[in-house]
């Protein structure tokens, strides 16, 4: 059975102190996911304009499907500029609106949620911030695929209620301790990560949590069990994309079925290899991930 992966949100330039580099959460997990050869679908909105063309030619340089990204004719494409004060905790201008706040929902996207060998559909919380885009959404939501939710909180791009109604959609949340530490503090005081994971679950109907930890790793909670797995040492260069990558190398081992600790371990693995390069996607070999 094929395993084909959708990829729906934002795609945009990251602007640092002394470049701009190609991110969005979502086109680079997009982006990894093909490094590890899946076969990936990205969905999303740029401007007709040189940052917009340069961001098709990155990715069809790469051999990434971007038969629906679509242009718009009025709105740029996505923007975001970034604080390297501390490149261990990058700070974000998330520019509004941007091309990736309007996409349209469209007979070739309908057709290729239905494909029979599409099986996963990733998505952020970011890219819903706009009633186009999150309309759009709610009609990829209704397909019947295993819903990948990638929490992405950045003020003030976000409400409770939304954030409480992506959770109601997901099969796997893939979300950060800083993230974990807020959504728990909603309901309940956060003592412990374990417990917290476990409540989510239970609240919300989620099977498979996975919590990035930074330095100290990452934990996974899988039928019901957490696990924890140690971080990877690295000369981090800046931590943009690191999570975004985490969460490539999770689904790629947990669509090869490897054990959950494996699954850690090669995503603790992919996200110190992107933190040691600039950007969140960087050129780099599969065969220097290491992991298992």
């Amino acid at each position: 059975m094929a395993n084909d992966i959708v990829c729906f949100g934002e795609m945009l330039w990251d602007i640092l102190p002394e470049k701009e580099l190609p991110g969005g959460a979502v086109m680079n997990v997009a982006y990894h996911l093909q490094k590890l050869g899946e076969t990936v679908s990205l969905v999303s909105r740029i401007g007709k304009d040189p940052r917009g063309q340069g961001l098709l030619d990155m990715l069809q340089g790469f051999g990434l499907d971007t038969t629906f990204v679509q242009v718009d004719e009025k709105q740029e494409t996505g923007k975001v500029y970034a604080d390297m004060t501390n490149p261990t905790d990058v700070h974000y201008d998330i520019v509004y609106p941007a091309a990736w706040d309007f996409i349209q929902w469209e007979p070739g996207l309908a057709a290729l949620l239905k494909q029979p060998g599409t099986r996963y559909l990733v998505f952020g919380s970011l890219c819903s911030r706009d009633v186009v885009t999150r309309h759009t959404l709610e009609h990829a939501l209704q397909e019947d695929l295993v819903k990948v939710l990638d929490i992405n909180l950045r003020e003030p791009h976000y409400t409770r209620a939304h954030v409480e109604w992506l959770l109601q959609q997901c099969n796997i949340l893939k979300l950060n301790m800083a993230e974990l530490e807020l959504i728990s503090s909603w309901y309940h005081p956060f003592e412990d990560k374990e417990q917290a994971v476990q409540a989510l679950s239970a609240q919300f109907n989620i099977p498979i949590i996975v919590v990035t930890m930074g330095g100290d790793g990452a934990l996974l909670l899988m039928n019901g069990t957490c696990y924890v797995e140690p971080g990877i040492a690295v000369k981090v260069v800046d931590t943009i994309g690191s999570g975004d990558a985490f969460l490539a190398g999770f689904l790629h081992s947990f669509i090869g079925q490897r054990p959950a600790r494996e699954c850690l371990r090669f995503a603790n693995a992919l996200g110190a290899l992107v933190a040691s390069y600039a950007g969140g996607c960087p050129d780099y070999a599969p065969e220097e991930i290491g992991g298992v």
